[in-house]
């Protein structure tokens, strides 16, 4: 088998991930830890088992199986759970596993101008993958986007993003660069490095903002965003409320509570 990449999740007929009706791949990895990410499931390079606690009736069938491939490397069998609270995030695909997945559906994407989006995690943190995924889907004539933190390398975001992608959306979280290492783990400054060579490329693009109360959604910090980007494309998302629920599932603490 050739390259293949770890996917947590696939949507179809999404309308908020660039042009048009698209089908969205949710690549797993990311070398930013947000303190209010609302895909904690898309962190780890690897697959994980995620359970709903919550509702689990405590029957134990999911441990029962100790002969289960699931069991040895988890502790439980998500197959034996009869609510089907147990799953295991994290799928290996190859290019032509998402083109095939694709292809179906191309008339439709290309009727509503629409396309395939990578996002994630951080769909740059699986380059091969991402790579030969995008040319292949370009080699059929199929619209790419990403949706991408902004922290690559230059000669990384060059090549998959300024080289492959048709639409970029690309996050501007905090313009201090010591703030946005407290809150996300990393610096800013190669991030505002590939924001200035995307507004250059010519590639149609925006910029989002996630407005997280008491940390992004401060006036200084939006102001400081609007004098950067200009009269680029420039968008604030919403805090997600929900963005907490998924931390019991991987039995993690939500960190944005520690910030409230």
């Amino acid at each position: 088998m050739g390259v293949t990449g770890t996917v947590f999740d696939v949507r179809e007929f999404t309308v908020h991930d660039g042009p048009g009706c698209r089908i969205t791949f949710f690549l797993k990895g990311c070398p930013l830890r947000c303190v209010w990410c609302h895909n904690p499931e898309g962190q780890s390079f690897h697959s994980e088992l995620m359970v709903k606690h919550a509702l689990c009736t405590g029957c134990g069938a999911c441990r029962q199986n100790t002969a289960c491939e699931a069991y040895r490397k988890y502790g439980r069998d998500p197959s034996a759970c009869p609510n089907g609270l147990v799953s295991i995030c994290g799928e290996q695909l190859t290019p032509e596993d998402v083109l095939q997945r694709v292809l179906p559906m191309k008339e439709m994407l290309l009727l509503t101008e629409g396309g395939v989006s990578f996002s994630g995690g951080e769909p740059l943190s699986q380059p091969e993958f991402l790579r030969e995924t995008l040319d292949l889907l370009g080699a059929n004539g199929i619209h790419r986007a990403i949706e991408t933190c902004g922290y690559a390398t230059d000669a990384r975001f060059r090549e998959l993003v300024l080289e492959r992608c048709d639409y970029v959306m690309m996050d501007l979280k905090l313009m201090d660069s010591a703030l946005h290492e407290r809150y996300t783990g990393v610096p800013n400054e190669q991030i505002l490095k590939n924001a200035r060579a995307l507004i250059d490329s010519g590639i149609p693009f925006e910029f989002r903002t996630p407005l997280i109360p008491g940390i992004t959604d401060t006036a200084e910090n939006l102001a400081a965003i609007k004098e950067f980007v200009l009269d680029a494309k420039w968008e604030t998302l919403p805090y997600n409320v929900l963005a907490g629920a998924k931390y019991p599932m991987l039995d993690r603490e939500y960190p944005y509570e520690s910030h409230l």
